[in-house]
């Protein structure tokens, strides 16, 4: 046989004396789905409520919808499902990027440069991206700066100030950096705005998109003392300086950091409202200052948290933009002006300690989320911020996770990708609204300074913080890697400490982040040798005990608790400790009582059960189930197991000589 033979394509012949089925006609125009019912939103609803009642749900909405509700932000739910009808007429209301109400983008687009020289209409110019620096040593600042914008950074964020860069060392950390082509940030208040503007006086060549970094309602927030606006506009006059020639502003004087509110737990409601508040505060000074309405927006730039919760934060940086239009619009200031900047940052809360590996992962979905959303400058964070000073290769995949996804990815090829989601858009509206209601409390209440020293910003933002804390303690909202699928075996990179660029105060507001509670429980447990422990008592074979098992060592060890584990009570005294957790089935718990009894002659001072309360099994202290509050109950076998709060004391009470 010829290779053509054995490579024959045609289908066989058919046997004789078979009939050939006819080949159906091809229609002319093909309907995907065309065989199937149309879609009916009360037939799925039907089938929804079929699957919740067969889970044991009853008790269920008129819009079954509903009892499927998430929350995500103070008074925002989102449902599993949206259609035309959902979103309504929010795409046309979006317009257009570039126009009012800049919900799509507050530009229309970039042209960028072909190969030849010529310019490219189509090709948007990306973002900007920005990298911070924070660094008291000046020679490594130098270093990292150079190499930044040797590899992808378009602009630089320099902190300046006690435990970062030196202020009088700004001139030499930017000997090398070419002003009129990389945009400069500084924040550290008024000396860092005095040594820049020093440093670059009489230039009317620097690269735009600079900004001087005053944030004076920032500082108020975190130190809990209020600060003095008066002074904003005669700053901002200086730096207007700057601008001659030019179609807009060089270098802008304040930055409006809602990153400082998302950064004390609030959610992306409370930190659009606040940050619309200081921006209507700086405006009122700036006018008040002299400066007219127009060249007040310009002198403003916003800074807004981006989060792995990519929708949310989509839908967040554009509804940040149709709020801050309205403003413009009732303070008369033109179409033009009224489009907002931002700059997008990826969120200290969401970053971990433990396994800070994952927050490349985290900051990749908050990157991509900033992009899509249409901010104009993105930063980055390094994986191992909340370590302290990021090393070189840290800072590499910061900048490399933008240029990834803008050389790449090509995610900037498209203006507002998720506009006309029927999700996106309604999700934009109720975030709009939501935020909108509750600046307008502050504003009622005197504007955001007296809002901040009455205290009101502080109650609400303790509140969401509060409600956001139970889901994390109960793990609805994991945190891989701390809380859920622990490494205990992992060994954590050194880093050189970082200071806080605005510590908080007496009367301030907090830092959180979500991994805290558990970091710290964690932290306490590994400070102790031999590692405190909780045996799992296995019931039946490895089939019938595997699951629970494995997710009672995933709670335990997420707590920093080893996880011995044996068949029954067999290898209770070579775990040596005092706490058991029983797994099995449901039926296997029935005969709980004799294996606790067994247990607690071995020693065993608390019994745990890897199920639900409902089971009422025998002889058992606790349960741990899907859903229960974790910390609750790490913080009861912390405190069962005699864990102290720090040094290194045994399980079972202080070492001789300690107090």
């Amino acid at each position: 046989m010829s290779s053509t033979d054995q490579h024959d394509p045609s289908p066989p012949a058919a046997p004789a004396g078979t009939e050939v089925p006819a080949e159906p006609p091809t229609p002319e125009e093909l309907t995907l789905a065309g065989g199937f019912p149309a879609a009916d939103r009360n037939r799925w609803r039907e089938l929804v409520a079929g699957v919740l009642g067969r889970a044991g749900r009853t008790d269920l909405p008129e819009r079954v919808e509903d009892a499927l509700r998430t929350t995500v932000a103070t008074g925002v739910t989102v449902a599993p499902l949206y259609t035309a009808e959902d979103a309504g007429d929010l795409p046309t209301r979006a317009g257009v990027p570039g126009h009012p109400p800049f919900v799509r983008g507050s530009r229309a687009g970039a042209v960028g440069v072909t190969a030849a020289g010529g310019v490219d209409a189509l090709v948007p110019g990306g973002w900007d991206v920005r990298q911070r620096h924070a660094d008291p040593d000046v020679a490594a600042t130098r270093e990292a700066i150079a190499a930044d914008l040797e590899n992808g950074v378009s602009s630089l964020w320099l902190v300046l100030g006690e435990g970062a860069v030196p202020v009088d060392a700004l001139g030499e950390v930017l000997a090398d950096v070419l002003l009129d082509l990389a945009p400069v940030t500084v924040q550290g208040g008024v000396p860092a705005a005095e040594a820049f503007l020093a440093l670059v006086e009489g230039r009317t060549d620097l690269a735009a998109g600079g900004s001087l970094g005053l944030d004076p309602l920032g500082v108020h927030a975190t130190s809990g003392r209020e600060q003095d606006l008066s002074g904003l506009a005669a700053v901002a006059r200086r730096a207007m300086a700057h601008d001659v020639g030019r179609p807009g502003p060089a270098l802008r004087t304040v930055v409006v950091d809602g990153t400082v509110f998302a950064d004390a737990g609030a959610t992306p409601v409370e930190e659009l409202g606040c940050a619309l508040a200081a921006g209507v505060a700086y405006l009122r000074a700036l006018t008040d200052g002299g400066l007219g309405v127009d060249e007040a927006f310009g002198q403003l730039e916003f800074r807004f948290s981006a989060t792995a919760d990519q929708f949310t934060t989509i839908a967040s940086l554009r509804a940040a933009r149709r709020l801050w239009d309205r403003v413009g619009d009732a303070s008369g200031a033109s179409p033009a002006a009224r489009a907002q900047r931002q700059h997008a940052v990826t969120s200290d809360v969401m970053v971990t300690r433990h396994d800070p590996w994952v927050n490349m992962l985290r900051t990749t979905v908050a990157c991509f989320a900033a992009g899509v959303g249409g901010a104009e400058v993105v930063t980055v964070q390094p994986f191992d911020a909340a370590l302290g000073l990021p090393d070189a290769f840290a800072r590499r995949i910061a900048r490399n996770t933008q240029s990834l996804l803008v050389e790449e990815g090509h995610l900037a090829r498209v203006l507002d990708p998720a506009g006309g989601s029927w999700y996106v858009e309604s999700l934009t509206e109720s975030l709009a609204q939501a935020a909108w209601t509750w600046f307008t409390e502050i504003e009622r209440a005197g504007g955001l300074p007296a809002a901040l020293s009455s205290g009101l910003v502080a109650e609400r933002l303790a509140t969401a913080w509060a409600e956001r804390s139970q889901r994390l303690a109960t793990r609805a909202e994991p945190v891989t890697g701390v809380s859920e699928f622990p490494n205990p075996a992992e060994v954590l990179p050194v880093r050189r400490p970082q200071a806080e660029v605005l510590p908080a105060g007496p009367g301030g507001l907090p830092r959180v982040r979500a991994a805290a509670a558990f970091e710290e429980l964690r932290g306490r447990a590994e400070a102790v040798e031999p590692r405190p422990a909780v045996y799992l008592a296995t019931i039946g074979p490895v089939a019938r005990h595997a699951a629970r098992a494995g997710f009672a060592a995933n709670l335990f060890q997420a707590g920093g608790l080893a996880t011995p584990t044996g068949d029954g009570a067999a290898g209770f005294a070579a775990a040596a400790t005092t706490i058991a957790c029983l797994c099995g089935t449901d039926r296997d718990y029935a005969g709980s009582a004799a294996l606790a009894a067994e247990l607690r002659a071995a020693g065993a001072t608390q019994v745990w059960l890897a199920g639900r309360p409902e089971l009422e099994a025998d002889g058992v202290d606790g349960y741990v189930y899907a859903g229960c509050d974790a910390l609750s109950a790490l913080r009861t076998v912390h405190e069962e197991l005699r864990v102290p709060d720090g040094g290194h004391v045994g399980r079972h009470g202080p070492e001789e000589g300690e107090a």
